[in-house]
């Protein structure tokens, strides 16, 4: 199936055909003018002049000029990639993921609607430790492994990005509480089961800590952060590799998974 998109090849080939169809209507048109004093010769000859001439001068330039737009497109696709995408695991960049977070959170104030979510703050324990027993090249690889296993655990439309060191986060649009606090509680549970060797036939366990913020309507990044945060402290003091989350704008106690 021919791809439409700006980056596809689908539409070099329409546009081409398109641009190349206009040119031959256009020559066919101005020449008719011609054609009732032609005879049946001059007016074949002519009709192949007006085709194959648009055709073999205009179908390879119309192509050229498209596939150049295509060039331009996909490279302005990866410049946007590479803007907002952590280069080293994959992720959102913070920036990225803050913009989209409080894209979404501010559509959610302005239109009044009710929507469950939940922001989720994933910090690595004890990661300090990996660096100075491995070196960072295995930490680097570490990180790259939470962060996959956090992106494999949470649905397609959900955000996750790194915003810091080992620290992940995680935003889960539409998603009740008891569902927010079930994914966290996969999250962390599925990085705990991972087989980390940094060298071989030695393992090293990891874990992380899950600080979350749950969420109706009308809250900032900034305030989800901080409670999401300060759930991600709870956890770290609680003895680690667990989950504490909160409703925002309340005083309830800590959701402990």
């Amino acid at each position: 199936m021919l791809d439409f998109s700006p980056r596809g090849w689908g539409r070099v080939w329409l546009w081409t055909t398109i641009g190349t169809s206009f040119c031959v209507a256009v020559a066919l048109y101005v020449d008719s003018f011609n054609f009732p004093a032609m005879t049946d010769e001059q007016l074949a000859r002519a009709m192949v002049v007006n085709v194959l001439l648009p055709t073999i001068l205009a179908g390879p330039m119309l192509f050229f000029l498209t596939s150049k737009l295509r060039e331009l497109a996909i490279a302005h696709h990866q410049l946007s990639v590479a803007a907002s995408t952590d280069s080293l695991t994959g992720v959102l960049n913070r920036g990225a993921f803050t913009t989209l977070v409080d894209a979404y959170l501010a559509e959610l104030k302005r239109s009044g609607r009710m929507s469950d979510g939940a922001l989720l703050v994933v910090d690595a324990d004890n990661f300090k430790s990996i660096n100075d027993s491995f070196g960072h090249e295995h930490g680097d690889t570490a990180l790259r492994n939470i962060a996959r296993t956090i992106t494999s655990n949470v649905r397609s439309g959900d955000l996750v990005g790194r915003i810091g060191g080992e620290e992940f986060a995680v935003f889960l649009p539409g998603t009740e509480p008891a569902q927010s606090t079930a994914i966290a509680e996969r999250i962390r549970s599925a990085v705990a089961e991972f087989v980390f060797e940094p060298v071989e036939g030695k393992r090293h366990l990891l874990s992380i800590s899950v600080g979350g913020a749950l969420f109706r309507h009308g809250h900032s990044f900034a305030e989800l952060f901080r409670i999401a945060d300060q759930q991600l402290y709870a956890a770290k003091q609680n003895g680690r590799n667990r989950v504490s989350v909160s409703p925002a704008g309340t005083t309830a106690s800590p959701l402990a998974a």
